[in-house]
């Protein structure tokens, strides 16, 4: 049986790298992370995360937390990692990191009946922008002097554009997705413009120590290599999609 460079690398450390199960945190993100049924944690990154876990023989958790509390619990917790964690110059040293698991799209969406031009970023700068605290998006536009209005749940954002409390919303769409939905705002409030593009990664606690690190980014390319990324995100392309 022919040997995968994963399979090298965990004979030559001797196995998991770390005894203590890892936990790892993440938001309520459909298609990225949700709810079955069953109360199962699923999606598209949390079948990634799963079967990075599965191939590295890494004992785990995963927990579904309010966005802020999920990052904040990988950053102050040893043992932990949050899903799905956009990786920016001002998070870099805050982490280690473990990826890409994707890429995404930073778009502001608005009303579809918007009246005001939007040609570039800087056409934004005289609108109200909903976010969410502690989100990358928020931080990316705050420190850039945009004027922000940040909720705790996202998906708060939507309703305040239909009531014009805000007049965009900061988005992340993940390669090849097509944003929240569906739901019943789902034709009021549409995608406007591009404004940034991000990768987005498993970010773990500066205290995971390096060959589990190092083991989590091996099982994660051997899964590229062998097409297995590419498999999950074509099991939720069309979700949320209508028939």
């Amino acid at each position: 049986m022919r040997l995968t460079i994963l399979t090298l690398f965990l004979l030559a450390t001797g196995g998991a790298a770390c005894a203590a199960p890892l936990l790892i945190t993440t938001e309520h993100s459909p298609p990225s992370s949700m709810r079955d049924a069953d109360g199962v944690i699923i999606g598209r990154a949390t079948d990634k995360v799963r079967e990075i876990m599965a191939r590295s023989g890494t004992d785990y958790r995963i927990d579904q937390l309010p966005w802020k509390r999920a990052y904040m619990t990988a950053q102050t917790q040893e043992q932990t990692c949050v899903y799905s964690t956009s990786r920016t110059p001002e998070r870099e040293p805050l982490f280690k990191w473990v990826g890409p698991t994707d890429e995404a799209e930073w778009q502001f969406w608005g009303r579809a009946d918007h009246s005001f031009p939007l040609n570039t970023i800087d056409d934004a700068r005289k609108l109200r922008i909903g976010t969410a605290i502690g989100d990358a998006r928020d931080d990316y536009l705050r420190s850039r002097g945009f004027n922000v209005d940040a909720v705790s749940n996202d998906l708060i954002n939507p309703q305040k554009l239909l009531l014009n409390r805000i007049d965009l919303w900061a988005v992340a769409v993940r390669n090849g997705g097509t944003g929240p939905g569906p739901y019943d705002w789902s034709d009021k409030v549409v995608p406007l413009m591009v404004f940034h593009r991000v990768k987005v990664y498993l970010a773990c606690n500066l205290a995971v120590p390096n060959d589990l690190i190092d083991m989590l980014n091996a099982a994660l390319a051997d899964m590229r290599r062998d097409g297995t990324l590419a498999k999950i995100d074509r099991k939720y392309e069309h979700w949320g999609k209508s028939p």
